[in-house]
C-alpha cells in the first residue's frame, strides 16, 4: 500500500504526496501523535486542540473520497514497523518539513527505516523553501517559479488497500466526539482555553474569502496597530503553519483578487485593496525567507545566529521579571495588554509581537531562548522556522539587522491612541483617563487611586531609559570587537535575502506575519 504520512499538511487541495500516492494506487493516511514532539516546552494545549479539529475534518474529507485516515499514538518509526507487519508498505509519502531538531532527528530515523526496509520515501515541497540550496543568489525568482506553478487539485477518488481494518479503538472514537482525546497521553503543557480561531480547511477557506472580499481592504494601513489588525490582517497564520491551507492557495487567490480588482475602473477603493494584496503577498514571500534561514542552519533554534554575540545576556536571568513579562505585569500598559492577548487568543500582529520580544531582550536584558519556548507556546500559528529567526532579529543576536529598541510608551500611543485594547486586556486601568493611560506611572499616587488604576496594577518593573542604555553599551561592546564584522558578514552571505526585480516579491520593511 502507499502511506501518506500527513504532518503540518493537514488539508487534501494542493497536497502533492497525496496526489501522486492516490494516482500509483491504492493508499492509506496516516497522522501520528508522536509524544516526542507534543512535549517540547513548546507545544501547548492549543495547538493540539487546533490539530484536532483539524484532523476531524480531513478524515471526513478523505472518507468522502473513499480513503481512510488512520492515527496512532507513538513514535513515527515504532509505528511505521507496526503498520508494516499489519500490511506491507509500498512507499511513503510526505511533504518536507522545516521543523526542530526533534523533528528533524526523527525524519533522520524515518530516513534510516526506509533505507533500512527498501521502501522509498517520496517527499515533496509544500512551500518556497527549498532543501539543500546551496546559495541564496536567486532565491526570490525560485520561490516566484514555485508560487506561480498551479494549485494541485484533490483526488477525485481514493482507494483503500484491501484488507485493512481500521480499528476503532478509544482513541478513535474519542476522537469524532465532541471531547477531545485527554492529552496528557503526549505530555502536553497548558490548560485546556477556548480557541480564538477554528481548525480545518473549510475555516482557512472562509478566512480568505472574507479577507479578500471585505477585511482585507485596509491591510496595509492596520496591521501594526493591535485593536483594528485582529479584523484587517488575513488571520490565515495558524491553518499556514498547521497546514489546512498552503502558501500556494493563498497566493493564488489573491493574484486573482488582484486581477479582478485590475479589470474594473480606477477608484482609491481599487488602489487601497491593490496596495493591501501586494503587501500580503509580499508577506507570503518573507514567511518563507524566514524560514529558509532555520532550513540552511536548524542550529539557530537553539544559538545565536551571528555567534559573535554569545556570553552577551546569558550570565544574566531574572525570573521575576521574566515571571512578569509572561503574566502580562511588567507595568508597561500596552506590553502587559499584549501578553495577555496573546494568552487568550493565541495571536498578535508582527509589530506587536516584535515589541514584546524587544522589551524582554533589551529592557528586562533577558537571554532569548526561554521567552522564545514561551511565545511560542502562546502563538497557535506557532512556526518554528519563523519563530527563531525572528526572535533573534529582534533580541539582536543576528548581527544584520538594526537595533529595534522600542520606546513601549511611545508605540502604545502610536498603535493604540484612543486606548481601547488598553483597556479591553488591562482592565485595572480601563477608567483612567486617556491622557494618562498610556504611562499611568507618570500620575501622583493619590490621583492614580482616585482616577482608577491603582495598586492592583503594578509600578514599571525596570527603568527603561537605564535599561536601553545598558542594552546598548553591551551590544556596542560587542561590535567593537575585530572578530564581530566577520561574523556578521558570514550571516549576510548566508541568510540575507537577495532582492527580486519584482517589488512585490520583497518590499523594504516588510515582514512574515500574515
Amino acid at each position: 500500500m502507499q502511506l501518506v504520512w500527513f504532518k503540518r499538511d493537514l488539508r487534501i487541495l494542493d497536497h502533492a504526496p497525496l496526489a501522486e500516492a492516490a494516482r500509483q494506487g491504492p493508499c492509506l493516511g496516516l497522522f501520528v501523535f508522536e509524544p516526542s514532539v507534543w512535549r517540547q516546552p513548546t507545544m501547548d494545549r492549543a495547538h493540539f486542540d487546533f490539530v484536532l479539529a483539524s484532523l476531524i475534518e480531513l478524515r471526513t474529507r478523505l472518507e468522502a473520497l473513499g480513503g481512510q485516515l488512520v492515527l496512532r499514538l507513538g513514535e513515527m518509526v515504532e509505528v511505521l514497523e507496526q503498520l508494516q507487519a499489519t500490511q506491507p508498505i509500498t512507499a511513503l509519502y510526505s511533504h518536507q518539513e522545516t521543523g526542530d531538531a526533534v523533528t528533524f532527528a526523527r525524519d533522520r530515523a524515518v530516513a534510516a527505516w526506509a533505507q533500512r526496509t527498501g521502501i522509498p520515501w517520496h517527499e515533496f515541497r509544500q512551500s518556497g523553501v527549498i532543501r539543500r540550496l546551496p546559495s541564496r543568489d536567486g532565491w526570490a525568482e525560485r520561490w516566484e517559479s514555485f508560487m506561480r506553478s498551479p494549485v494541485i487539485p484533490a483526488p477525485r477518488e481514493l482507494k483503500p488497500p484491501s484488507g485493512f481494518e481500521l480499528e476503532r479503538t478509544d482513541f478513535l472514537r474519542r476522537l469524532g466526539e465532541a471531547a477531545p482525546i485527554a492529552p496528557d497521553d503526549l505530555g502536553v503543557a497548558g490548560a485546556s482555553r477556548p480557541l480564538a480561531q477554528d481548525g480545518g480547511m473549510l475555516a482557512a477557506q472562509a478566512l480568505v474569502r472574507s479577507f479578500l472580499q471585505s477585511r482585507g481592504r485596509d491591510y496595509r494601513q492596520r496591521m501594526g496597530q493591535p485593536e483594528p489588525a485582529a479584523e484587517a490582517c488575513s488571520r490565515l497564520s495558524p491553518h499556514l503553519a498547521w497546514g489546512t491551507i498552503s502558501a500556494r492557495q493563498a497566493y493564488h487567490a489573491a493574484r486573482a483578487r488582484l486581477a479582478e480588482l485590475e479589470s474594473l475602473p480606477r477608484s482609491e477603493e481599487n488602489r487601497a485593496w491593490q496596495a493591501s494584496l501586494a503587501s500580503f503577498e509580499a508577506r507570503l514571500a518573507w514567511r518563507c525567507h524566514f524560514m529558509q534561514k532555520l532550513e540552511d542552519e536548524p542550529a539557530i533554534e537553539h544559538h545565536n545566529m551571528c555567534r559573535a554575540y554569545d556570553g552577551l545576556r546569558e550570565g544574566h536571568f531574572d525570573e521575576d521579571a521574566f515571571e512578569a513579562w509572561k503574566a502580562g505585569q511588567t507595568g508597561y500598559p500596552l506590553v502587559d495588554a499584549c501578553m495577555r492577548a496573546v494568552a487568550a487568543t493565541g495571536w498578535l500582529p508582527f509589530r506587536m509581537r516584535a515589541m514584546v520580544t524587544a522589551f524582554a531582550a533589551y529592557d528586562l536584558w533577558l537571554p532569548w531562548q526561554r521567552p522564545a519556548a514561551h511565545l511560542a507556546r502562546m502563538f497557535l500559528d506557532y512556526e518554528t522556522g519563523i519563530h527563531y529567526a525572528q526572535i533573534q532579529m529582534q533580541s539582536g543576536t543576528t548581527g544584520i539587522n538594526a537595533l529595534r529598541m522600542y520606546d513601549v510608551t511611545k508605540q502604545a500611543r502610536d498603535c493604540d491612541p484612543d486606548g481601547h485594547f488598553i483597556r479591553r486586556w488591562v482592565p485595572e486601568l480601563a477608567e483612567l483617563p486617556l491622557e494618562h493611560l498610556h504611562a499611568p506611572w507618570e500620575l501622583p499616587p493619590l490621583t492614580r487611586l482616585l482616577v482608577g488604576g491603582g495598586p492592583a496594577y503594578p509600578a514599571p518593573i525596570v527603568d527603561r531609559r537605564a535599561a536601553v542604555q545598558r542594552a546598548r553599551a553591551g551590544f556596542a561592546a560587542v561590535r567593537a570587537r575585530p572578530e564581530t564584522a566577520a561574523a556578521a558578514a558570514a550571516v549576510l552571505e548566508r541568510h540575507g535575502s537577495r532582492r527580486s526585480g519584482d517589488s512585490r516579491v520583497f518590499q523594504p520593511g516588510n515582514r512574515p506575519k500574515t
